[in-house]
């Protein structure tokens, strides 16, 4: 029984950072259309100024992030402004597109060995606590990120609805051709989508260096997990992707109670593959 709770649990901590991760990625891909695969290393890139903020510059860790998340904003925004938004207005085919973001997501895995080394790296300046339910535990970071998925998630979601920027998204995502006629300007907003989605994969990335560390490997993770879970979900669903998010956490933490931690991607694969077949518009259908 101590067993299953800790899985359950380890399955919803998991759901929250993945859900994170899936919002980013989701409002960028659901929105402009780009598959962003270098979203991996974008978040990889913020985590990795924020241990440096904070490990090697000495400001406080509250700090060290606000910065890191403006950072990662202006990365994302960057890999739209130099690298796609040429693409598109030469008219490129998707799959041009497709290409130049593997091709970036393999060019910053690189740098960020090179820059920073292949060695862990941790911050020592935050202590949490650790809390038990019988033998299973979890700490207050974990209980961080089951919050920052709800305030982030929360936070989107009145955006998108309230506000003048979110409703043009929402217009923008539903077709972008009639978008342009009606005078929304496509570009800006596309800014603003890489902005925030890159925004919230710094705070993913901010809330893993205190869980977990950080590895130059950790984007190819990230990626791979939020598109996973905005296919799952249904492309263009943010509720979609943080279902599928969830979905994919316990399905992935309760299914090492009988099979080897090294099969987690397999079964990420194997419900992709599963939702493909059986529901190819994903849980949330787009109206």
């Amino acid at each position: 029984m101590d067993l299953l709770i800790q899985l359950t649990l380890n399955g919803l901590f998991n759901g929250a950072h993945f859900a994170l991760l899936a919002m980013g990625f989701a409002l960028i891909f659901g929105t402009t259309g780009v598959v962003h695969f270098a979203y991996g290393p974008v978040y990889a890139v913020g985590a990795y100024a924020i241990w440096a903020l904070a490990a090697l510059a000495g400001l406080p860790f509250w700090a060290a992030v606000l910065l890191g998340i403006a950072f990662t904003a202006a990365l994302g925004v960057s890999c739209y402004l130099f690298i796609y938004r040429p693409f598109e207005i030469s008219g490129s085919p998707p799959f041009v597109v497709l290409v130049a973001s593997l091709g970036l997501f393999i060019v910053m895995k690189n740098l960020i060995g090179i820059v920073f080394g292949t060695g862990v790296k941790t911050v020592d300046s935050v202590a949490y606590d650790v809390h038990f339910v019988g033998n299973a535990f979890f700490t207050t970071v974990q209980l961080g990120q089951v919050a920052a998925a709800l305030l982030v998630g929360c936070g989107i979601a009145l955006f998108l609805r309230a506000s003048r920027y979110g409703k043009a998204i929402r217009a923008m995502a539903d077709n972008r051709e009639m978008a342009t006629v009606i005078g929304i300007d496509t570009t800006r907003l596309s800014i603003l989508v890489f902005a925030l989605g890159s925004a919230v994969s710094a705070v993913a990335g901010a809330l893993v260096l205190l869980r977990d560390g950080l590895n130059p490997n950790m984007g190819f993770g990230a990626v791979f997990v939020a598109f996973v879970a905005v296919i799952v979900g249904g492309v263009g669903s943010l509720r979609g992707a943080v279902i599928a998010a969830f979905l994919l956490a316990f399905v992935q933490s309760l299914g090492m109670w009988q099979i080897p931690t090294e099969w987690q991607n397999t079964i990420v694969f194997v419900v992709l593959f599963g939702f493909l077949l059986a529901r190819p518009s994903g849980i949330v259908r787009r109206a």
